[in-house]
């Protein structure tokens, strides 16, 4: 009761907070206008984190919270006032990061620290790194509508959840309550098209905070410490979207000869909108990845040691190949001059970007070990499990560069993702098999099968295909799940779902300058109606697209097929110009450059 009191004064207060820290912003000029690195386009107020500090604060003491450690208390107020100065007389990125590595000893001094691996120095190093790097993350986030105060809502919820699963937490959850209540407060009028921004005084502050909270999430659920990979894992899949954006951010800036700590339009948002998503879209979906991250990390805290290495896995693995989609969208710009000067001053680092059949081998090493260790998970428990494990650890190497091989020699390397297909799908699956097949024969002259189960080569065999498909899939299956969930263009319908109405739809979804809300087909073959194809459905007939003419249901109607008489175009001419819907036929040629009698 008392948290959800807390919780809820915290929110109204900060909805009153926020709109006179925006009249006091502009008031005293403390805005940030448009320009060339800022997303927005009108003057908008910054002093958001004001607001979420004083109701942080106000709130803390106006609810008598006791118990919270006063050194958490005096460094976010010192990474507010850092992040507040910054605000208004623009601080050197040398400067800041002086003083957040102070804030940060200042914590440690203090005993809060990371213990991931039990040396006390590298411990130490590694919460420095983590206090810094996380409260920098944040900011660097904080470059869109909603995205960074929303994340950050989704993250002290699943940290929240954590503390509430551990002893002697109760002064660190009153204090989470009263900041996520703060910070939904915020949110009401940050959401696209934000009134106010936080500044970086609210994103540093909300960074700060959340890193030392994740401190303390590395625990199990009964309340005991739990293994190395959940103290390792929990905090860092609660903050896998920060994390990852900024490290997208900094390495891509990096290989593109820029400087990290500059600004610009480059980060995973704006990566989204520019392959098509709306700014509201883009911010829900790293929303929803947040999440995801979130109940990973919660996942782990309740999983066995070993079901969580597979959790932990799979959602960083997707997380990354998402990453390196995102990394493929073209968002620099830059003179013919500045391009030859960085090809030369980084010729190493550009052709090492280019060579994807590297990352793809390593990508794979992962999965193998991966389907092979799940494949043991689901094969044997316990006891029985604990017995052979040793053989798992004989035969993984072996395993390795077999499959691996196999791979290359069938020439999956070879496939271009973008464009992976069913015949692709094929040939992985059948390099899979063999190499499995030849795994087995392998063990069969090595070790003559002893302590190994078929079963575990099934499974095994299993996964792997289930898991190399969707790596391969998975360039094609974001395109289109982004294609398909843009609402910006004309509305599309294609008269025609053969052949030629198929590839009319892939070259017309594939026009990035020229988008369309692909509706669907009409087809005059009535045993298609009711169907769907590429997942678009039939719409009915040639009657049918006459209805949704007339109902100025659409805007545009394509033509792919050629099985239309002279008479029924002519009508259909004249019925798309009396209602403004565009007409157009799909023509492919073949021009004879070189004739062979």
């Amino acid at each position: 009761m008392t948290l959800t009191v807390n919780f809820f004064v915290a929110l109204f207060v900060s909805l009153l907070m926020v709109p006179l820290c925006r009249k006091l912003a502009f008031s005293t000029g403390y805005v940030a206008k448009p320009s060339d690195e800022r997303w927005h386009r009108e003057t908008t107020a910054i002093f958001g984190g004001v607001a979420i500090f004083v109701t942080v604060l106000g709130c803390s003491l106006l609810l008598g919270l006791t118990g919270l450690p006063m050194v958490l208390v005096v460094a976010a107020t010192g990474m507010f006032l850092l992040g507040l100065i910054d605000d208004i007389w623009s601080l050197k990125p040398f400067t800041k990061l002086i003083v957040q590595i102070v804030i940060a000893a200042t914590l440690l001094f203090f005993e809060y620290r990371l213990e991931w691996t039990g040396s006390l120095i590298i411990d130490t190093l590694l919460t420095l790194a983590w206090i810094v790097g996380i409260s920098n993350a944040f900011n660097l986030l904080d470059n869109m509508d909603g995205l960074c105060a929303g994340v950050s809502v989704i993250v002290g919820l699943t940290v929240l959840f954590t503390l509430m699963a551990q002893p002697n937490t109760g002064a660190e959850i009153n204090f989470l309550v009263i900041l996520l209540g703060a910070t939904l407060g915020f949110l009401v009028y940050n959401v696209s098209p934000a009134s106010i921004f936080l500044g970086d005084s609210g994103s540093l502050f909300l960074g700060v905070c959340l890193s030392v909270l994740t401190l303390q999430s590395g625990y199990s659920a009964g309340g005991g410490q739990s293994s190395i990979l959940s103290i390792v894992a929990v905090p860092v899949l609660v903050l896998l979207v920060p994390i990852a954006d900024t490290t997208l951010v900094s390495v891509m800036r990096i290989l593109h000869g820029r400087r990290p700590s500059e600004g610009g339009r480059d980060h995973s948002s704006h990566r989204l909108v520019a392959i098509g998503l709306s700014e509201r879209a883009a911010v829900g979906v790293l929303w929803g990845l947040a999440a995801l991250g979130g109940l990973a990390g919660l996942g782990m805290q309740w999983l066995s040691d070993d079901w969580s290495t597979v959790l932990a896995v799979v959602v960083v693995l997707a997380i990354a190949i998402f990453g390196i989609y995102l990394a493929q969208v073209r968002v620099y710009e830059g003179t013919e001059s500045e391009r030859k000067e960085f090809m030369t001053l980084r010729p190493l680092t550009v052709n090492l970007t280019y060579k994807r059949q590297v990352a793809e081998v390593i990508l794979d090493v992962f999965l193998i070990s991966l389907a092979y260790y799940t494949a043991y998970r689901v094969r044997f428990e316990g006891d029985e499990l604990a017995a052979l494990y040793p053989s798992f650890l004989e035969s993984l190497p072996l395993l390795l560069a077999i499959q691996v091989i196999i791979l290359l020699l069938t020439g999956v390397y070879r496939v271009v993702w973008r464009h992976f297909g069913l015949m692709d799908a094929v040939t992985l699956g059948k390099s899979v098999m063999l190499g499995t097949l030849t795994s087995v024969f392998a063990l069969i002259f090595v070790y003559r099968f002893e302590n190994y189960s078929r079963g575990v080569f099934i499974i095994y065999g299993a996964l792997l295909i289930l898991m190399l498909t969707a790596s391969r899939a998975s360039f094609r299956i974001i395109s289109e799940s982004i294609r398909r969930g843009v609402q910006a263009g004309d509305r599309l319908v294609i008269y025609g779902a053969g052949d030629g109405g198929v590839a009319a739809m892939r070259e017309l979804l594939n026009q990035n300058d020229r988008p369309y809300q692909m509706l669907g087909f009409v087809d005059d073959d009535t045993s298609k109606l009711r169907t769907w194809i590429h997942g678009y459905p039939i719409l009915g007939d040639y009657n049918g697209l006459v209805s949704l003419v007339m109902s100025d249901a659409i805007d545009c109607v394509v033509l792919g097929t050629r099985m239309i008489d002279s008479g029924r175009l002519s009508d259909l001419e004249k019925l798309c110009a009396e209602h403004n819907v565009k007409l157009s036929r799909m023509h492919v040629d073949f021009k004879s450059l070189v004739a062979v009698s």
